[in-house]
């Protein structure tokens, strides 16, 4: 059966030839832009696409080969300049499919990944990471396996938290006629959510937070901070409101209406926090424990073909890179239940949802 894939999913391969082509593994700023000077040298990267059925790939840059075992035994040595040849074919068939949304097949990369024993475009996960490596580190003689989610820049930006009825945020809508429910809910227009919270703020309204619909997702917030379901019901009323979009100048609103009656420099950080708690572990149905499942970071495919990492040495670079590239969108309100003004507790209410994706 032929492989097939969309941009994201032919980059994870891309990843993984263009990683055991050059056998390091480049650490990224906030940019996000190589640090030069930063990298981790590949001892091998992991796959198990079936299970009992393990693959090793070391690149070896004293004799150039990439040495493939299975279960521990040796089945297949690779010239490392053949894995380059095939990840600089591969990034330029990807581009070539400018237009291309769905899946697609490409058969000459599809020929020499099945050579090196990939049959899969992605390995099956249970948690954020997409592929495991173990990386020496230079500055500890460390030798250990993490595992790193992978995200590309060549097709449609990815989510990084993705819309639910589990990410809803309840609200109170003070200072509402009740004859107003009626007509603000018959907007329709193709930004009817926005169209509604302009409605809503027309008649001298406002929205107070309630609650979260979830509380999985509520107890994982207070995992970060006892006041970030606060925090982020603010930066959802100032998306909403049309007041940004961009995840950095949600920040700058939340800050500047302080409802903790904290320091500039908390909100930020509490957004920080979140975006890469999101990036890294934290799932709004799943109950959390704080730890990262994606234990090495981040790799990031960029639109120059180049792959860098966050790695965690340089978390801070990450969390920067988050705030300045994640923004709030609007998801489905009939899939997910939300934007509908309705009466509960004795007043009225409206559900506000989140989903945050990559610019």
């Amino acid at each position: 059966m032929a492989i097939k894939g969309n941009k994201g999913e032919w980059s994870e391969v891309y990843a993984l030839l263009r990683l055991l082509a050059d056998g390091k593994l480049f650490a990224a700023d906030e940019r996000p832009g190589r640090i030069s000077n930063m990298f981790f040298p590949i001892l091998k990267i992991l796959r198990e696409e079936v299970a009992g059925s393990k693959y090793e790939y070391h690149p070896d840059p004293k004799t150039a080969e990439v040495r493939v075992y299975l279960n521990d035994d040796e089945i297949l040595k690779v010239p490392m300049r053949d894995f380059d040849s095939e990840a600089t074919r591969l990034f330029n068939d990807i581009n070539n499919r400018a237009s291309s949304r769905g899946s697609f097949e490409l058969p000459q990369s599809e020929a020499f990944i099945k050579r090196i024993c990939v049959n899969k475009l992605k390995a099956p996960s249970s948690d954020k990471a997409d592929i495991s490596i173990q990386v020496h580190d230079v500055s500890t003689s460390y030798e250990h396996i993490v595992g790193f989610s992978i995200k590309s820049e060549l097709g449609m930006p990815p989510t990084l938290l993705n819309a639910g009825k589990t990410t809803n945020f309840i609200f109170a809508v003070k200072g509402l006629d009740p004859k107003q429910i009626k007509p603000i809910n018959a907007i329709d227009t193709d930004s009817k959510i926005k169209d509604r919270m302009r409605a809503i703020a027309a008649n001298g309204s406002k929205l107070q937070f309630r609650s979260l619909e979830n509380q999985t997702f509520n107890d994982n917030l207070v995992m970060i901070d006892s006041q970030m379901p606060v925090v982020v019901s603010q930066m959802l009323i100032g998306y909403y409101s049309e007041t940004a979009n961009d995840c950095a100048k949600l920040a700058d609103y939340v800050t500047q209406i302080d409802p903790l009656s904290c320091s500039a420099e908390f909100y930020r950080h509490k957004v920080k926090e979140l975006l890469c708690a999101i990036a890294l572990g934290l799932k709004p149905a799943t109950q959390w424990d704080g730890t990262d499942e994606a234990t090495g970071g981040y790799i990031i495919v960029k639109t120059d073909g180049d792959v860098l990492a966050y790695h965690i040495y340089n978390r801070d670079a990450f969390r920067g890179y988050l705030l300045n590239n994640t923004k709030f969108e609007t998801g489905s309100s009939t899939r997910h239940g939300f934007g509908v003004l309705y009466r509960e507790g004795g007043e009225i209410r409206i559900k506000l949802n989140l989903q945050i994706r990559f610019v």
